[in-house]
This record gives C-alpha cells, sequence and structure tokens, in this order.
C-alpha cells in the first residue's frame, strides 16, 4: 500500500461554506498558487464536478491534469488522476469534521510522479502541498463575505 501524507487545520466556518469553496473549482486560479486554470468536464446528477482538468505550476513542475471526483456525503469529497504528463498515480481527499463554530479539514495525499524520486523526498513535496492548499482554503472561506 503506498504511503500517503495528511494533514488538519480548523477553519472558522461552517462545513457547508468550506465545501462550498472546495467544489468551486473555476475559483481555484484565484486562489490557490499552483493552479492556473480549472475547467469542470463532466458533472453528476447534482451538478456536482466529476471529472476536472487542472493546469498546474508550480515552479519547477508543470502539468496537465484530469482527476476524477467522488462526493460522500456533503463533508468529504476524494479525488483520483485519469490523466496526467507529469504524474503516474494521485489520490487524495478533503474530509470536513464540525469543529465547534468551525470545521477541522482533514487533507490526505498519495502522489507517484514519472521520474524517479526518493520516498523522503516525495513525501516532503505532498507536505509542502497540503500545507499551501489547507492554508489557501482557510484565507479564501474565512475572508469570503
Amino acid at each position: 500500500m503506498a504511503e500517503h501524507t495528511s494533514s488538519s487545520i480548523t477553519i472558522e466556518a461552517a462545513p457547508a461554506d468550506v465545501m462550498g469553496v472546495i467544489a468551486d473549482f473555476a475559483r481555484y486560479p484565484d486562489w490557490t498558487g499552483e493552479v492556473k486554470e480549472a475547467e469542470v468536464l463532466r458533472t453528476d446528477a447534482e451538478g456536482r464536478a466529476e471529472q476536472v482538468r487542472l493546469v498546474m505550476d508550480a515552479g519547477a513542475i508543470k502539468d496537465d491534469q484530469t482527476l476524477a471526483y467522488t462526493w460522500s456525503g456533503p463533508h468529504e469529497v476524494s479525488w483520483t488522476l485519469v490523466k496526467s504528463q507529469m504524474l503516474r498515480s494521485l489520490d487524495g481527499s478533503y474530509v470536513l469534521t464540525p469543529a465547534g463554530a468551525g470545521t477541522e479539514v482533514t487533507y490526505r495525499l498519495t502522489v507517484d510522479v514519472k521520474i524517479p524520486m526518493l520516498g523522503m523526498i516525495k513525501r516532503k513535496a505532498e507536505k509542502v502541498i497540503i500545507d499551501r492548499a489547507l492554508a489557501g482554503l482557510k484565507k479564501r472561506v474565512e475572508s469570503r463575505p
């Protein structure tokens, strides 16, 4: 089984507000540093994204990837890689848990790149991706009116 990296953050907002930002892929370029373009390719019967194309630019790493999303109730979304130029696999999830007046958000990520990379370096890269994503999500949600 592949190793994963995870981290959590508390956001001062209701779970529905947090999930609203997570599900709004068109706005990802506004608040994530790495996503330059996001396009929903397919939605489910409830209008939620099932497949999303993301153009990523994280400095040395640039990629055009398509992810498949699975929505498990109102507090969890997971995704898996459909296609990518640089990645062999990518699995991730956001799990939202009510926490007092806010929401604890846990982000879990497993990435396998096509180029050889030491496991320790890969885990470090996953941690950076997760920490940036959680910080950006918190800032975006908490700055909304």
